[in-house]
């Protein structure tokens, strides 16, 4: 599930570390809401390790039984554990709805039980769950009220999620998942076995240029959908935006070498463009 730790959307990305995307962009939120998306992440983050870190299938299930249950007292009573009691805190604040989170633990299932994805259709669904459903959650928080401002989140969910499926596409493997449409890897005439053994074919590289098309495309499609009276709200979005399309742009001009390395934006990028939209108001990639 790359987007929600960002192996997420992994591992060292959460929004405290300082070599975190979600660090610099959540730095120019206001503490009450900066709290809040933290609370937020490492809900995200203890569910995703359910599908990563867990032993055993069987621990696993019950783990998200455990957390479905968790959800529930956020919202009609009064959870137990300590990530879901200062959940709870900010839900109530910021009148988080429930579905968003629901759909976040239908992802997490997904990844306990399906590693293969048979069409981009069936891949975009687990996207919407792991990756949208979060900004979905994120929008009250940031306090975006316009009725696009979803269509928005939607859309850089998957932009983000698309480019974290490239860049983690050795690790998902090790873990014996595949999130590349089975359909389009037959088309490119790649097979599982040649991504198994890192091979950087000719068929490789086209098959990722066509997958990192598509991830643009939804970057286009969120900026075209952001509306001008929520901009300056989902700024901190927009940065992570940003941080994510110079890392699909690095992929691009690095011929993909994730088989290799972990491929990341120099912090120091990071910085420049979390104060560039600071001063402008914008944030540009």
């Amino acid at each position: 599930m790359a987007f929600l730790t960002q192996r997420s959307a992994q591992r060292g990305d959460t929004p405290g570390s300082t070599g975190s995307s979600f660090h610099y962009s959540f730095t120019l939120l206001p503490r009450e809401r900066r709290r809040a998306i933290e609370a937020v992440y490492a809900f995200c983050r203890v569910v995703d390790d359910l599908a990563d870190e867990v032993g055993s299938s069987r621990d696993a299930q019950a783990g998200l039984y455990l957390f479905r249950d968790e959800l529930h007292r956020c919202y009609d009573g009064e959870p137990t554990l300590p990530v879901t009691l200062g959940l709870q805190e900010h839900i109530r604040r910021f009148r988080i709805p429930r579905e968003p989170f629901e759909a976040i633990l239908e992802g997490v299932e997904m990844d306990l039980h399906k590693r293969r994805y048979a069409d981009f259709a069936e891949l975009r669904g687990y996207c919407v769950r792991v990756a949208s459903a979060v900004g979905l959650v994120c929008l009250p928080i940031f306090g975006a009220v316009h009725p696009k401002s979803r269509e928005y989140a939607t859309d850089l969910g998957l932009a983000l999620q698309l480019t974290n499926i490239l860049r983690d596409l050795k690790t998902d493997a090790q873990r014996g998942r595949i999130y590349l449409p089975a359909d389009e890897m037959e088309a490119f005439g790649y097979h599982e076995q040649a991504l198994f053994r890192g091979d950087r074919s000719t068929s490789f590289l086209a098959l990722m240029h066509y997958q990192a098309d598509r991830a643009e495309r939804h970057f286009e499609s969120a900026a075209a959908a952001l509306p001008a009276s929520d901009r300056h709200v989902l700024l901190p979005a927009e940065v992570m935006g940003a941080i994510y399309r110079r890392l699909l742009r690095s992929m691009r001009e690095e011929r993909f070498p994730v088989f290799e390395r972990r491929v990341a934006v120099p912090r120091l990028t990071q910085l420049r463009l979390t104060l560039a939209a600071w001063v402008t108001g914008r944030a540009g990639a």
